[in-house]
């Protein structure tokens, strides 16, 4: 029972989240790795946008009369989906060193006696080829019909009509949920990392005795699990609204639904992630006294999350295949899978509610037996306590 005048165990929790969350917010690893991330975020819609905005656009050279080629070069870029270009250039030299220097993607040599042709530094785009081709084939047909005495023909425009433009299974939202994977991995590892360093912290420092002779070892663990994990939550949550925003202001996606649905998708397997890595590595950190014992007792839990990503990245070519299907269910790796598997639209509703029982089941033995090992193993100062010991002085 409760002694008038103590605190409940709710509030003590809260405390414990208050502090948490006050110290990380000024710590300045804390600061900079949350930097370092809406950096990479905000980089990855630049790259789009860079990469949307040079699609399409085709520069043509002309070596030799232009005045017909050019209205009959960029009729025929709109109609392949290209914006053309079209640069006249002295001869076949100039053509070559603007191709060496990039400055066209093609030059189309004509009026030398010859059948037309086209240069290229490397390799013909598509859209190239199939524009100067479209060009050079209307003037000659017109030539010939003049010739004939024939007047050009009229043929109509084929307009083209989506008839389904919301279906992309594997295009771009599996595209934004690797994006939503890499910032949901890194977060994991950061938070359980901060999770464990405080653990140590604490236990070298001894104020782990002060604290918990005012409360009980899983009231000090549940506030730091929640304290974090609000942290975290915030961070991605922050992210997702700038990478959303930056998203649909630059235009860098074409189904803002489907955008929206994949992120809330990863912030909230991130939720499930964090409860089941929190309270693992709490109970792995509680372990040692001193940071330099700490890697040795983290690493598993680390090796798993970078088994998880790779996984979760290969899934994305894949999301049907044997090894995406089987680690979508396995707690610890559904996380970072499961997400990517939905995106692709490849995992039926009833295959991500038994991943995310799995997890919730995972996430309650996790937290029991890891309480029971951070409750068991806290008071041991000295030196690295076995797993077998810390249960036993748990019961005592």
């Amino acid at each position: 029972m409760t002694a008038p005048g103590t605190p409940g165990s709710a509030a003590l929790v809260r405390l414990v989240a208050g502090r948490e969350v006050s110290t990380r917010i000024r710590d300045k690893t804390f600061l900079i790795s949350s930097a370092v991330i809406l950096l990479l975020v905000l980089g990855a819609v630049a790259f789009q946008v860079v990469i949307a905005s040079g699609a399409g656009k085709v520069t043509v050279g002309v070596v030799g009369d232009r005045s017909a080629l050019q209205p009959a070069l960029q009729a025929e870029g709109k109609a392949v989906g290209a914006d053309v270009t079209v640069v006249g250039l002295a001869g076949e030299a100039a053509a070559r060193t603007a191709l060496a220097a990039g400055d066209v993607d093609g030059a189309l040599v004509v009026g030398s006696g010859g059948a037309p042709r086209l240069l290229v530094e490397r390799k013909a785009d598509p859209q190239l080829t199939a524009t100067v081709q479209g060009a050079v084939g209307q003037l000659a047909i017109g030539r010939q019909l003049a010739q004939a005495g024939i007047d050009p023909l009229d043929v109509p425009q084929v307009g083209v009509t989506v008839v389904n433009p919301g279906t992309d299974p594997t295009g771009e939202r599996t595209g934004i949920a690797i994006v939503g994977i890499i910032v949901l991995y890194t977060l994991l590892i950061l938070m359980g990392q901060f999770v464990a360093q405080g653990v140590v912290e604490e236990k070298s420092t001894r104020v782990v005795e002060l604290l918990l002779s005012t409360m009980r070892p899983w009231q000090l663990l549940a506030g730091k699990i929640i304290g974090l994990g609000l942290l975290g939550l915030a961070q991605i949550v922050a992210i997702s609204v700038v990478g959303i925003s930056g998203a649909l202001l630059f235009d860098v996606v074409s189904l803002p639904g489907q955008l929206i649905g994949t992120v809330l998708t990863v912030v909230a397997w991130f939720v499930l992630g964090y409860a089941f890595y929190a309270a693992v590595f709490a109970a792995a950190a509680s372990l040692v006294s001193r940071q330099e014992d700490l890697a040795s007792v983290i690493t598993p839990m680390t090796v798993l999350l970078v088994i998880g990503f790779f996984i979760a990245l290969q899934s994305a070519g894949d999301p049907s295949g044997s090894l995406a299907t089987v680690t979508s269910y396995i707690p610890g790796l559904s996380p970072l899978v499961m997400p990517v598997r939905m995106a692709a639209g490849a995992a039926a509703w009833w295959e991500v509610v038994l991943a995310v029982v799995l997890m919730l089941v995972a996430i309650a033995l996790v937290v029991r037996l890891g309480g029971r090992i951070y409750a068991g193993a806290l008071l041991r100062t000295s030196g690295k306590t076995k797993i077998r010991e810390a249960l036993r002085a748990e019961r005592l």
